[in-house]
């Protein structure tokens, strides 16, 4: 027996419940399901755990997709500021952590706990362990079938996310109901990952595994300056997670392990003021000392600073202000935050959310071809894609 609604939403995770609520709030009889056994795994899971929501200072200049202006119309109809209103409202405590970076205080469960009382208030009906068997399309009216039952609606909302973390249910159904209906998908790449290394580079980075420091990384013109910290796979943090979304293939990484500082010059100081002291002794009064040491293993040299050539002393001050690594890739999406890519945003309209092609048909959040910053980005676009679907479904 069908069922129907006006709006089904595909994906309970924060673009869907946000679409949800909006939807609700205009009187739509509303059905949010999803195919996981817990609501919005992603937000709980974020920012260890307390949910980095949103960040002060979201834009469009923080985002990468091929059409740069698309988020525009969104962040327009729906900001940062707009989200920290309903925070507010909740009497959600947070705090800012660096660069505009919003969390809460106690539990990214609060968060959840919030747009669940709002589907609730605004009559949104959800369910959980509901799995899409199948998609189609009548001349008015769009049909699934689910292991539940069958249900239709006028509007059909896909909040499916990408491929970033499956072990909490990341799928590519979004991806493939996209192409179902003849859509444009672009390449899809893990982003905000770590990179890993090849054998040679990769023993280096295994005896700092731990070791961190802020770092300025640079692939083309694209340069970020945040923590970097080495791992057993190669490297990670902030500015490597950042720099991973730009990163392709093959290239080669600038990174600066003491931005800000030119150690040819601090050497050749060094030289004349602390000739007895070892080279390793003095990279560890600008790097942790873990790092210094290493370093100096590396170019197989530790003698007094006094003792150093000129030569010896560019070798170590072009390795800490500009190490030039090839990685050999990724982590992959079990550890990427977000999937780079999605439908091309030129298959959907921006001041909607809506599908050019197929009215009714609407694709939010991560799916979609925009992909944000580390530090709150995706999640203002979950909020803000959501609202404008919700506004007009």
């Amino acid at each position: 027996m069908n069922k129907k609604y006006d709006v089904i939403i595909i994906g309970a995770g924060a673009a869907g419940l946000m679409s949800a609520i909006e939807a609700g709030k205009r009187g739509k009889i509303v059905f949010l399901i999803d195919h996981s056994t817990k609501i919005a795994e992603k937000i709980r899971i974020s920012g260890g755990g307390r949910c980095n929501f949103t960040n002060l200072y979201s834009n469009p200049s923080n985002f990468l997709s091929n059409n740069k202006h698309f988020c525009k119309s969104a962040f327009a109809k729906y900001t940062q500021n707009d989200f920290i209103d309903l925070i507010e409202k909740h009497n959600i405590e947070f705090f800012e952590k660096k660069l505009g970076q919003l969390f809460c205080n106690t539990s990214a469960k609060e968060i959840i706990d919030m747009l669940v009382k709002e589907c609730i208030e605004n009559n949104v009906n959800i369910d959980l362990e509901t799995k899409v068997i199948s998609l189609s399309k009548t001349e008015n009216e769009y049909i699934i079938k689910t292991n539940k039952g069958t249900y239709t609606s006028k509007s059909m909302v896909i909040a499916t996310g990408g491929l970033s973390i499956p072990k909490i249910g990341a799928s590519d159904f979004g991806y493939r109901i996209a192409k179902q209906f003849d859509l444009k998908v672009t390449d899809l790449l893990p982003a905000l990952v770590p990179l890993t290394f090849e054998e040679k580079e990769l023993e280096f980075c295994k005896s700092l595994a731990g070791v961190s420091l802020n770092a300025s990384v640079k692939v083309d013109k694209t340069i970020f300056n945040e923590g970097l910290i080495f791992t057993h796979r190669g490297i990670s943090g902030p500015s490597i997670l950042q720099i991973s979304s730009y990163w392709k293939s093959g290239q080669p990484i600038s990174i600066n392990l003491l931005p800000g500082h030119n150690m040819d010059i601090i050497l050749k100081q060094r030289r004349n003021e602390t000739p007895k002291q070892t080279l390793s002794n003095v990279l560890a009064d600008y790097l942790p000392n873990k790092l210094a040491l290493a370093i100096c293993n590396k170019f197989l040299i530790n003698q007094k600073i006094a003792d150093a050539s000129n030569e010896i002393l560019k070798k170590l001050s072009d390795f800490v202000n500009n190490w030039i690594v090839y990685p050999k890739g990724t982590e992959g999406y079990k550890t990427a935050e977000v999937t780079l890519g999605g439908i091309d945003t030129k298959e959907i309209s921006s001041s909607t959310m809506e599908c050019i092609k197929h009215p009714g048909l609407f694709f939010i959040g991560e799916v979609l071809d925009v992909t944000g910053h580390l530090g709150g980005h995706n999640f203002q676009w979950a909020w803000s894609s959501g609202f404008v679907a919700g506004q007009n479904v």
